[in-house]
């Protein structure tokens, strides 16, 4: 059997055991052993081994189960609640004003979360009935809340860009850099959109009545200030290790350490919190773990196989494809697995093929990994398996229903298309920060 043939039957198999509803790293873990095996005889068994060894070596890792837990920790302390008190009323004045200051908010939440379904359930339970109660159209706030909490996975810290780093070997740091003006851009443009939206439709979105603006200027300035901790927070993450101050790992830790004193600080640091978020954390992080070090191995039958080549000379040579021809195949690959899989899954079906074959082509493997992320975030919102699709569904209010929910997401995946396109004909905007930081020499 060829190894063109032998890719084939892995990456087959593979998706047989995902639709049959088996655990993403039990399938891959066992579709990369049982190949090694019978390609290499009982050698081919030590992979495994070998990938637990490389996993354990791998530094970075500590950051994973570090930010899960500040996520945890924040979600506890009612951050969110005192952040959206403050946009409620100095946004509310304006035509879709909440609807703006709950991008904001996703934002922020994203910037101290890493994580897609935190803003998601904050944004459905605080912002979602506020919008719904002030007379916002129920598509429009549908579609604000889903497109919103998927910056998660695009602004750092993002726990997606890390697993990216960790498979794809490039650094974490470098990767962060690179999601923050297209986590920003995107946010812009969700935000002139509500804002064109509502100039032009203003029953889309009403200012907030005259009797709630019109509170004293010293209540307005303590709403003010407790949106400040949030920025604290955002800074002891992103800002110090920016500065120099802190290593990746070292900010983790600091994120953390502050997660835990906020709670402190608000009296919602008990035992109970403590002890569920920890046990939430260790479930999460296990997962993540297993499923990198099913990926590695995966990688490495892969790699021994020689595929990668094999598929390169077939785009580019008996396909005749450009590379960027190639490129925006994966794209659209990605698209069309991301309404059946999550992300998690995409990334470690595909990256051993897809990865190797960008860093041949010549592309920028940083650059990739926000074009791949961002494809998530489509993915995460494209019917009819779209993974925010779902979670609206059970965490949205009755009067919502799924065709709603369908529909509400049409203008906002446009727009990450139109984002994905200008990130792909002007790379700068994501490669020129990391490229500020870490200079080539």
């Amino acid at each position: 059997m060829s190894h063109e043939m032998i890719a084939l039957f892995m990456f087959s198999s593979l998706l047989l055991m995902m639709v049959t509803g088996q655990r993403v790293f039990g399938a891959i873990g066992f579709v990369a052993t049982l190949s090694s095996i019978l390609l290499w005889g009982n050698g081919g068994s030590d992979m495994a081994f070998s990938a637990s060894i490389k996993l354990l070596n791998w530094y970075p890792l500590l950051t994973l189960p570090l930010f899960i837990f500040m996520g945890y920790i924040l979600s506890e302390s009612g951050i969110a609640g005192d952040l959206y008190k403050a946009l409620h009323v100095w946004m509310g004045p304006l035509n879709g004003g909440l609807a703006i200051g709950t991008i904001i908010l996703m934002v922020a939440i994203s910037a101290m979360n890493g994580l897609s379904v935190a803003g998601m359930a904050i944004g459905t339970s605080i912002a979602l009935p506020e919008m719904l109660k002030r007379g916002y159209d129920k598509r429009m706030v549908t579609g604000v809340i889903q497109a919103g909490s998927s910056l998660g996975i695009l602004v750092p810290p993002s726990i997606v860009l890390v697993l990216y780093g960790m498979i794809a070997r490039q650094p974490v740091s470098q990767l962060w850099l690179a999601g923050v003006f297209p986590g920003l851009m995107f946010a812009a443009m969700f935000i002139i959109y509500i804002m064109v939206r509502c100039k032009l439709q203003p029953e889309l979105g009403p200012p907030l009545p005259k009797e709630e603006r019109n509170i004293p200027l010293r209540e307005k300035l303590g709403l003010l200030r407790a949106g400040l901790i949030p920025l604290g927070l955002i800074f002891s993450v992103i800002g110090m290790f920016m500065m120099g101050y802190t290593s990746l790992v070292e900010s983790s830790a600091v994120g953390a350490s502050a997660a835990m004193l906020v709670a402190l600080m608000k009296g919602k640091l008990n035992f109970k919190v403590l002890d569920d978020s920890l046990k939430q954390t260790l479930n999460i992080s296990c997962m993540f773990m297993w499923i990198i070090m099913a990926a590695l191995a995966f990688g490495a039958v892969f790699d021994g196989l020689g595929a990668v080549h094999a598929i390169k000379a077939l785009f580019l040579d008996q396909w005749q494809l450009s590379p960027w021809g190639i490129l925006i195949m994966m794209q659209v690959s990605y698209i069309i697995m991301g309404m059946f899989l999550d992300d998690t899954a995409m990334l470690v079906i595909v990256a051993p093929l897809y990865i190797p074959l960008i860093i041949a082509l010549g592309f920028n493997p940083i650059w990739y990994g926000i074009l791949y992320t961002i494809t998530c975030q489509i993915a995460y919102m494209t019917p009819p398996f779209g993974y925010n699709l779902f979670l609206m569904r059970a965490m949205a209010p009755k009067e919502i229903n799924l065709m709603d929910i369908y529909s509400s997401i049409i203008p906002f995946v446009i727009i990450m298309i139109i984002g994905l396109a200008l990130i792909m004909a002007f790379p700068g905007i994501a490669t020129w920060l990391p490229e500020q930081y870490y200079p080539k020499r």
